[in-house]
């Protein structure tokens, strides 16, 4: 590795951030990340810090898990490559593709499609969908709907369905017929309810007449997160996503559950959808299906989704859609050596516990801290606290404040995620006790400080 001086001299001058303004970067360099072990990461100058932020939701297992990393070597010395185009495929696949067929059997999705990640995933099922409605002659079936404040990464397709502006406004206009209904987000809705259960009716409403004025016979899918995630963790009430199912169901319109994040253990259990008791269509996955230590996913299909695709006899199945790594040798090993730990360390369970902690230990900073206005979470390890600076109006805290409640923490030895007026929470799945004790202390001390 360069020595410290190099890289502090060369940070952010050739290359552009994701999701930051390049001019910033400059201005304010990034933290330079150098080494990582457990839940822990260490910077340039050997600081080192909880990473509360899991990666980007993705390191469930934390840093240097030994199986998967020599899953991965052992696969480069064997296969480093091959296409899983038409007439190829390889041994590393075809074993993953079993085992995820059994972990997502009680989901009902029994076929896998693989992909290069998140974003991949949700385009390839927004594209499969359309399509299982043409091999129907259901022709008109090319609309999509998804919630405000979801998002479902930064494809067209994807930006497309996301419900955040941010996200949006700079690459617009998107993909046509996408169209949005209110998120069951109780700090900040339309109708100004509070009541969990009345907002997921609500919300509920608004689905049934958005698809009333759009017409149910012009929707391929809906597409949502079990619970959403960089929108700000938005968990629904119980029967939000169940009320959704039932509706897409009697309406003929697919459901496709973004499971990127909350797939494998992240919401305390093995996937989002079988947290509310739901059953989707499609099931979008990437992140911790290697735990970050290769870029890979999957979308995971219902079985009447494959009956229809594989029955077809006039061509119109056929499957123009794929990417150069789908299905990597290297990516599979990684997939199903990080498979098996996932289940091994039984990490939903200890996400579910250490998930209830954490969401304790902040929910106390209503009481102490005037700028929280909101804390939500109680979901395994996907947390969030939103900053006001005035908890009447909600009107959100400024950037700087926010930007210095991250460096506080940092510096006190807590990574965490600034989004818009949200610090989001989303550690390894390893995490231990007395780290999610830590996440909260040293966030208590850098909210008071911060003021």
């Amino acid at each position: 590795m360069k020595d410290s001086n190099y890289l502090k001299e060369m940070n952010a001058r050739h290359m552009w951030h994701p999701m930051t303004h390049p001019a910033d970067s400059l201005q304010n360099p990034p933290t330079i990340i150098t080494a990582a072990n457990g839940v822990r990461i260490s910077d340039v100058d050997g600081h080192e810090v909880i990473d509360a932020v899991g990666g980007l939701w993705n390191v469930n297992l934390g840093f240097s898990c030994e199986p998967v990393k020599q899953a991965i070597a052992a696969q480069l010395d064997v296969l480093p490559y091959y296409s899983t185009f038409r007439g190829t495929s390889n041994n590393a696949v075809i074993e993953l593709s079993d085992l995820l067929g059994k972990f997502f059997a009680p989901d009902g999705l029994t076929r896998a499609f693989f992909t290069s990640g998140g974003s991949d995933s949700v385009e390839t099922a927004l594209r499969l969908s359309r399509q299982y409605h043409k091999i129907r002659g259901d022709n008109g079936r090319t609309k999509f709907l998804s919630l405000k404040k979801g998002y479902h990464g930064t494809h067209f397709g994807g930006a497309s369905v996301n419900g955040n502006i941010n996200f949006r406004n700079a690459y617009e206009p998107l993909m046509p017929g996408c169209f949005h209904i209110p998120a069951p987000y109780g700090y900040r809705n339309p109708f100004n309810e509070t009541d969990p259960a009345k907002l997921a009716q609500l919300c509920l409403s608004a689905l049934e007449d958005e698809i009333a004025f759009q017409g149910a016979n012009t929707i391929a899918a809906f597409i949502m997160e079990p619970v959403l995630g960089a929108g700000g963790v938005i968990p629904p009430h119980p029967s939000f996503m169940p009320g959704v199912r039932e509706i897409c169901s009697r309406n003929g319109i697919l459901l496709i559950a973004d499971e990127v994040i909350t797939a494998f253990g992240r919401t305390g259990s093995w996937t989002g959808s079988r947290h509310w008791g739901v059953q989707p269509d499609f099931c979008c996955t990437a992140k911790a299906i290697t735990n970050g230590y290769f870029p890979f996913g999957a979308v995971m299909i219902a079985e009447h989704v494959v009956e229809t695709f594989e029955k077809d006899e006039t061509g119109a199945a056929a499957i123009g859609h794929g990417y150069t790594y789908s299905g990597h040798p290297v990516g599979a090993a990684a997939a199903i050596a990080c498979l098996a730990e996932t289940e091994r360390l039984k990490v939903n369970e200890n996400a579910a516990a250490r998930g209830e902690e954490l969401y304790n230990g902040l929910s106390e900073f209503h009481d102490r801290h005037e700028i929280v206005g909101d804390v939500r979470g109680g979901h395994g390890l996907m947390t969030a606290i939103e900053l006001v600076s005035d908890r009447k109006t909600k009107a959100p805290i400024g950037k700087d404040v926010a930007a210095r409640v991250q460096d506080l923490a940092y510096r006190a030895g807590v990574m965490v995620r600034i989004s818009g007026p949200n610090i989001i929470l989303s550690p390894p799945l390893i995490l231990s006790k007395a780290d999610a004790a830590m996440i909260v202390s040293t966030l208590d001390d850098a909210l008071e400080a911060a003021v």
